[in-house]
């Protein structure tokens, strides 16, 4: 067992020193410092350009939000911390914020710029925050992103010459240590010890042109203290290099420290109170003004420095729910203009920090209170410095359905190779959802999985103290994340002639599939509101913590059903809770229950297809099965195959009369002469499959594209056939089976024996025994009343259509 894990006091002591062993770089002299900023200009970067950087080291990945396919900081998936804090969504606003970091960062006219993230509650506004203090830290203990400042001791200036009092004079104010080194408090950056000439040429000669370095600030106030001392001393000495003797190993050295929350990040809270100089800078402490007091005047030394803006001091400073702030911010114009604040009359302390402000929508009324004296307004010149980035609830049920996992168990949200919303809204689970996870543990959302239908399994403690595992089954995450989506969908300004559920998949995917064509998000205009308003994720982790709290009212002989939270669980709660809830007025209430019954529907479809597929499981048709016939027809229609390079593959009449009527069953003996084709046949063959992968290819060409590389099982149209079970395809497989029978199935008959096996592989699927009984009885339940009128067609058929006589719908249409 290696010393890191080793489970004893010393093993983990000897895990502590490995991971602060890397944290920081020893102390080093001012001219080391140089040499470091010569080589590696990050270290001396700006504030906005180090926040800049730290997002830029993670690099990015698409993503495709809103239909469009964007490109994503990975910063912001909170690696650093695994995922536990990323910001799901809004990549647009992220974006724009890393460029006003960019902008600021460059001087490009924008350095007065002060962000402000705002949005509704429940949106990613706190996880931005924690986010961006997690990957700063994690950047600060890099190589590449270590942040310095520097560190005094005053003992043996001057010495021989009354160096004695010089030394105790810099403290905290408790008398001081002759030995002692002291920080500045406010992370002063290393090359504000040079004179200005100095610092200029130092910054002309660093290639900074990504991260330009922070070459215009002061000492602080604390630092300056030092400074003055021991270049009061030295000069009375006489020294010819003045400088050299102030910044001696002996007095000043650089040190790295790690970024976080008071040490380069403040962060004002809502509750945080004190003066507005108190909640900026810090305050005056009475009793080490008169210990310390100099030279008849307040003494830096006996301020204490713990305001937002000297916490944030060299990197970023974070104000939350600003509008409880708003008496702060007219205080804050001059900070990113001057980059200056003054402790008191005749002291001040630069800054280098950016600025952002975090606040619900309350800031905008706030911010609008004078809005009618127009140029008059005193907080126009404000609003004119703060830019705006707007977070909204997410419109992606995919995302949403990762954000409410990660609500319920603590499950990570954060898959870095997964392109997010790559699959359609609660996409099947017959593709493997993947197992749950226990008691917060982690989630199903790799490369190949959708957190919608994933099932979670969520460790509960009950009353008497014991644990209990309850199951969230397959589709209840999705349900509850798709009826959060489209609430937040106007739907009187819906894109074109789409329904909610519709518009759902048009943002998750890109496009909706009208039969032969697909509507994408280039041919319609998307309601600018959508994600303004609608449920929160918050409201609906609540309604399945509810659900998770008690136990259903339902019972089984052998399988504990009653511990299953179903997607009709989850939907009912959220409905029926609406109307107690005060986050909603009861215009929404009324609204958002309106919009229940379509959710029902899709997930129930969703479900009818986990249980037909499970039941067809090896009646599904192969891909290899399909692309051989595809060839077989692409040869049937080319009246000499030689100049397709087809001259040993002649089309097989046979082969595609098999896959016609017994494969897809669309059609019968009657539609052949023979071997030869009929009208319909023909008709079926060039308008269903030939155009039908002629109109992908062209959905899909580009320069490299070639109708030999296409992945059938991937063609809209062909993935219909591969994917296709439909009932009349149960019917036929099984024409002894009874739905009313499957709740208990007589023993030794065809209907016990097609249960027993659908179980089976819904649960090598994701369900357990327990989900799989409710789920396949649900949609049994459904198919009763349709068993009947089921001859062995599909379902649904229009006899009328032209092609084929058999009845039903092909998966072709």
């Amino acid at each position: 067992m290696s010393e890191r894990t080793r489970p004893d006091g010393e093993g983990f002591v000897d895990a502590a020193d490995e991971a602060l062993r890397g944290a920081y770089d020893p102390p080093m002299s001012i001219e080391s410092y140089v040499d470091r900023v010569l080589e590696r200009p990050t270290a001396a970067a700006s504030g906005a350009g180090y926040v800049l950087a730290a997002i830029e080291s993670q690099g990015t990945r698409e993503v495709r939000e809103r239909g469009e396919t964007l490109d994503r900081y990975r910063f912001f998936d909170d690696p650093a911390n695994d995922g536990e804090h990323a910001v799901l969504g809004n990549t647009r606003a992220l974006n724009a914020f890393v460029d006003d970091l960019r902008a600021a960062a460059t001087g490009r006219g924008n350095d007065e710029t002060i962000v402000w993230i705002d949005g509704p509650t429940a949106t990613g506004k706190s996880e931005f925050k924690r986010c961006l203090i997690n990957g700063l830290r994690a950047f600060s203990k890099t190589d590449a992103g270590r942040r310095y400042t520097v560190e005094w001791n005053v003992t043996g200036a001057g010495a021989g010459g009354g160096g004695g009092a010089g030394a105790a004079s810099l403290s905290y104010g408790d008398g001081g240590d002759t030995g002692a080194w002291y920080r500045s408090p406010v992370q002063t950056h290393p090359l504000s010890v040079f004179p200005e000439p100095v610092r200029e040429s130092v910054a002309d000669a660093v290639d900074g042109d990504a991260y330009p370095i922070a070459a215009d600030v002061e000492l602080d106030p604390f630092s300056r203290e030092a400074y003055d001392h021991l270049e009061s001393t030295y000069r009375e000495q006489g020294r010819r290099d003045l400088f050299s003797a102030i910044t001696d190993r002996d007095h000043l050295r650089v040190t790295s420290y790690v970024v976080d929350v008071g040490r380069g990040i403040g962060v004002l809270h809502a509750e945080d109170d004190g003066t507005p100089k108190e909640r900026l800078v810090g305050s005056w402490m009475g009793g080490m003004l008169r210990e310390l007091d100099s030279r008849g005047r307040k003494n830096p030394q006996a301020f204490s420095y713990d305001g937002v803006l000297s916490q944030g001091n060299g990197v970023a400073t974070v104000v939350e729910d600003a509008s409880q702030h708003a008496d702060l911010l007219r205080r804050l114009l001059n900070v990113p203009d001057e980059r200056r604040v003054k402790l008191d009359k005749g002291i001040g302390m630069d800054l280098d920090t950016q600025l952002i402000v975090i606040s619900n929508p309350d800031l905008d009324a706030e911010l609008d209170r004078h809005a009618e004296r127009g140029d008059a307004d005193p907080l126009k010149a404000l609003k004119r410095r703060l830019s705006k980035h707007e977070f909204r609830y997410l419109t992606n049920r995919r995302l949403e359905a990762r954000l409410l996992r990660r609500e319920i168990a603590g499950a990570t949200a954060a898959g870095g190779a997964t392109v997010e919303g790559d699959a359609g809204p609660n996409g099947a689970a017959s593709g493997g959802p993947g197992v749950g996870a226990a008691a917060g543990g982690g989630d199903a959302d790799d490369a190949g999985s959708d957190p919608g239908v994933a099932p979670l399994s969520v460790d509960v403690r009950e009353s008497d103290g014991s644990v209990a595992e309850r199951e969230i089954a397959p589709h209840a995450i999705g349900a509850a994340a798709l009826y959060a989506v489209v609430t937040r969908l106007d739907a009187d300004d819906l894109p074109g002639d789409l329904d909610l559920i519709e518009t759902a998949e048009l943002y998750e995917t890109g496009e909706v599939g009208r039969g032969d064509d697909a509507v994408t998000v280039a041919d319609v205009d998307l309601a600018p509101g959508d994600g303004r308003n609608g449920i929160p994720v918050t409201y609906a982790r609540d309604a399945v913590a509810d659900l998770l709290a008690t136990t259903a009212d339902r019972h089984h002989p052998e399988l504990p059903v009653e511990r299953v939270v179903t997607p009709t669980d989850v939907l009912d709660a959220m409905a029926d809770g609406l109307a107690d809830a005060p986050l909603f007025s009861r215009a929404e209430v009324a609204e958002f229950e309106g919009r229940r019954g379509a959710v029902a529907t899709r997930v129930r479809e969703r479900q009818r297809e986990d249980v037909i597929d499970a039941m067809l499981a090896e009646e599904t048709v192969s891909t290899e099965t399909v692309a051989e016939y595809v060839e077989h027809v692409y040869a049937w229609d080319d009246e000499d195959p030689t100049t397709r390079g087809r001259e040993d593959e002649a089309p097989d009449p046979l082969v595609m009369k098999v896959f016609e009527t017994e494969t897809l069953g669309r059609f019968d003996e009657g539609d052949y002469r023979g071997t030869e084709p009929g009208r319909d046949v023909e008709q079926f063959r060039r308008k269903r499959v030939i155009r039908g992968l002629t109109q992908y290819a062209w959905r899909n060409r580009d320069d490299a594209f070639s109708v030999d590389d296409v992945d059938l099982a991937e063609v809209p149209e062909l993935k219909a056939v591969i994917d296709a079970n439909e009932l009349a395809d149960v019917k036929r497989r099984f024409p002894d089976l009874d739905p009313a029978a499957w709740p208990d199935p007589p023993a030794d008959t065809e209907t016990e024996r097609v249960k027993s096996e659908t179980i089976d592989r819904l649960c090598e699927r994701g369900y357990s025994p327990a989900s799989a009984e409710l789920t396949s009885r649900a949609v049994m339940e459904q198919v009763r009343d349709e068993w009947p009128e089921v001859d062995g067609g599909r379902v649904g058929d229009d006899p009328d259509d032209g092609v084929g006589q058999n009845g039903g719908e092909s998966p072709w249409d």
